[in-house]
C-alpha cells in the first residue's frame, strides 16, 4: 500500500501535464527535502557516532531532529555536537528554508493567478456588457432619427 501511495504522491507533485512551472519546482524542492532529511538523519548518526556527549544515537531521534531542523523549529532537544554533524545541520537546515520558501511562493503564484483569472473573466464580461450595450443604443439612436427626419414607421 505505501510504495502506491509514494508513486502517486510523487506523480501528482512531479506530474508533466497540466501543472505550472512554479507547482514543478515546490514538488522538486519537496521531494529533495525528504531525501535530504532521511539522508541527513542517516549521516548525522555516523558522524556522531562515539563523539562524547552526543545525543543523536538513533535514528528515530535523528529523524525527529531532521525535521525539527529543516522546519527551523529547532527545541534543542537534539543536536549534533560534531563538525561533520554540524555541517550536516546546516544542509539540513538550507534545503528546508529553501524548501518551505518555494512551498509558500508557489502557493502565493496560485493564489495570485486564480485572482487574476477571475479577474479577467469579469473584465470580458463587462466588455461584453458594455458592447451589448452600445449596440442596443446604437439601434434606438438609429431608431431616433429614423423617426424625427420622417422615414420611420409611426404604429
Amino acid at each position: 500500500m505505501l510504495p502506491g501511495f509514494l508513486a502517486r504522491a510523487v506523480e501528482t507533485l512531479l506530474g508533466r501535464e497540466g501543472r505550472s512551472l512554479h507547482l514543478k519546482a515546490a514538488g522538486w524542492a519537496t521531494l529533495v527535502l525528504v531525501v535530504v532529511m532521511l539522508l541527513g538523519s542517516w549521516a548525522v548518526i555516523a558522524a556522531e557516532d562515539g563523539a562524547e556527549r552526543a545525543n543523536l544515537t538513533s535514528y528515530p531521534k535523528a529523524l525527529w531532529w531532521s525535521i525539527e531542523t529543516a522546519t527551523t523549529v529547532g527545541y534543542g532537544d537534539f543536536y549534533p555536537v560534531t563538525l561533520w554533524g554540524r555541517i550536516i545541520g546546516s544542509v539540513v537546515m538550507v534545503v528546508g528554508i529553501t524548501t518551505y520558501g518555494m512551498v509558500t511562493a508557489a502557493l502565493a503564484t496560485w493564489f495570485v493567478s486564480r485572482e487574476q483569472k477571475r479577474h479577467r473573466h469579469l473584465a470580458h464580461e463587462a466588455h461584453e456588457l458594455c458592447d451589448e450595450t452600445a449596440r442596443a443604443l446604437h439601434e434606438r439612436f438609429d431608431r431616433l432619427e429614423q423617426l424625427v427626419t420622417g422615414k420611420g414607421e409611426r404604429a
